[in-house]
């Protein structure tokens, strides 16, 4: 029991080439219009002589320009990345992340950090250029209070890894599971309000984190956080939880722990309509009962993974933890998913096995389908509705080919409905019709009172829906950015606040 000091280790990971760029690195071209920020030599000399390594090359910059963003994909494809930083900037601790920030704030010069860069919507994307942070040096544990059961860990350490280390030699877990796990880092899930697939018992990121660790966008370095309760002003963690590098840079956290599960049991129902099956969930998580997988597929989506037929929606059940607990969480959902068909309880593995695989995306893409998700969240009241209008309304969409959802996370007053859609219009036609399928699917969300994400956060590719989705409270976090980053400079373009460099010319509203 007690503490134990870890050592950190550098560059356990590094950021997953989403789709190869149809194009050399030189010959890379940039898909965004838009101000580019150049870097003088004495700044370039400046953050050298931070400490931190300094890249410029093609390769690198190609690459650092973009992240898993699907439209972002077909564009790599057609050998173009959305845009170039002018440099690279891999710092080795907060030190030097402190003083790459002095020096880009007092020269006024736009930063975007990324690490594993595994985000969906853009954000890491450098649109106005200046520098890349890349945070994927600063790796590794940095201790672990199994008393307390806190994991302090640096940001840039990637998922896999960092399980696979607290399992083997601490013997405990985070119960983060995002989709992305290999691919993603910790400074990303907090960064974009990530959430596990197991969320429903363990929590999203924003229930899990403790504490931080921030560099402001003028090098102050501030600690958030830490007790496992306080009431002493407003919750800072949650300031910069989901703030996506808008705010400041995440350099370290601390996040719960559990003990590795006991027990673990499974099972799976097939339903008649999506209908029935979502508000068997309701039911289970309004008693109290909260599996760590309760993951309901529409009928589309249950026949095209799990070959069930046209008719059955198809509810996956995973529990683990404390026995007596499992125990009594699987007799609630026995009880509430009694007049549904028992399913093979196989799928469940099935599930786990091939629950991280992105390959299909790449090959769909190479093909020249458009194919996206868009994750949201909405009250039980809403949820059918919105199920029904979001799939209705991509599908009216000209040049699509299918538009599905499966119900991922539930709590007591509500879900995260997370819908896939795929297209094949005209090859010259492929960005209007991901713009016109996204403009119609997420009206259709935020019309019927769903929020505009779940866990995917903003981005790039949501900023222009922000606005209708916050209202007058936009304004408040407007305000903030202006006191904490009076100049601009952290990831600007994003989130839906102001942009100095605007020009009407990047990625449109």
């Amino acid at each position: 029991m007690g503490r134990v000091t870890c050592p950190a280790v550098t560059n356990s990971g590094a950021p997953t080439v989403p789709i190869p760029f149809g194009a050399t690195a030189a010959e890379v071209t940039e898909r965004l219009g838009g101000t580019r920020v150049p870097l003088p030599a004495a700044l370039l000399a400046d953050l050298a002589a931070t400490g931190a390594e300094v890249l410029v090359s093609n390769e690198v910059t190609a690459e650092a320009g973009r992240d898993w963003w699907p439209l972002a994909m077909i564009w790599a494809v057609d050998g173009a990345t959305p845009a170039r930083a002018a440099a690279v900037v891999r710092p080795a601790d907060a030190d030097q992340v402190s003083a790459v920030m002095a020096a880009c704030h007092a020269a006024n010069v736009p930063v975007t950090p990324a690490a594993g860069r595994s985000g969906v919507c853009g954000a890491s994307v450098p649109i106005h250029g200046g520098v890349v942070l890349d945070l994927t040096a600063m790796s590794g544990i940095v201790s672990v209070d199994r008393e307390s059961m806190v994991l302090d860990v640096l940001p840039g350490t990637f998922g896999t890894w960092l399980e696979d280390t607290l399992q083997t030699e601490h013997r405990v877990t985070v119960g983060h599971w995002p989709q992305s796990m290999a691919l993603s880092t910790v400074g990303g899930w907090l960064a974009c309000r990530g959430a596990g697939q197991m969320s429903t018992r363990y929590g999203k990121i924003e229930d899990i984190v403790v504490g931080l660790d921030i560099v402001l966008a003028d090098g102050r370095q501030i600690t958030t956080g830490g007790a496992p309760r306080a009431a002493v002003g407003p919750d800072l963690n949650q300031l910069f939880v989901g703030s996506e590098g808008t705010l400041g840079i995440i350099t370290g956290a601390r996040l719960k722990l559990h003990s590795l599960p006991a027990a673990e049991r499974r099972a799976a129902y097939a339903f008649r309509s999506f209908a029935e099956a979502n508000d068997a969930c309701r039911r289970i998580v309004q008693r109290d009962a909260h599996p760590a997988v309760l993951r309901l597929y529409d009928n589309i989506e249950s026949d095209r993974t799990y070959k069930t037929g046209p008719d059955d929606h198809l509810l996956l059940v995973l529990d683990e933890g404390d026995p007596a607990i499992v125990d009594a969480t699987m007799s609630v959902i026995a009880e509430e998913c009694k007049d549904a068909e028992l399913a093979d309880v196989a799928f469940v593995e099935q599930w786990l096995g091939h629950r991280n695989d992105t390959s299909a995306l790449q090959a769909l893409i190479s093909r020249d389908y458009v194919v996206d998700t868009m994750e949201i969240a909405a009250p039980w009241t809403r949820c059918v509705e919105i199920y029904d209008a979001v799939t209705a309304a991509i599908r009216s969409v000209p040049g699509t080919l299918a538009a599905s959802a499966h119900q991922s996370h539930s709590y007591p007053d509500g879900a995260c409905l997370y819908f896939t859609f795929a297209g094949q219009p005209p090859r010259e036609e492929r960005e209007q019709y991901y713009r016109d399928a996204w403009e119609a699917g997420t009206r259709a969300v935020l019309d019927r009172g769903g929020a505009l994400s779940h866990h995917h956060g903003v981005g790039l590719n949501r900023s222009r829906f922000v606005r209708d989705a916050l209202g007058p409270a936009l304004d408040v976090l407007v305000a903030v950015k202006q006191a904490l980053d009076p100049h601009g400079i952290l990831n600007p373009g994003k989130l839906g606040l102001p942009d100095p460099w605007a020009s009407g010319e990047e990625w449109p509203d």
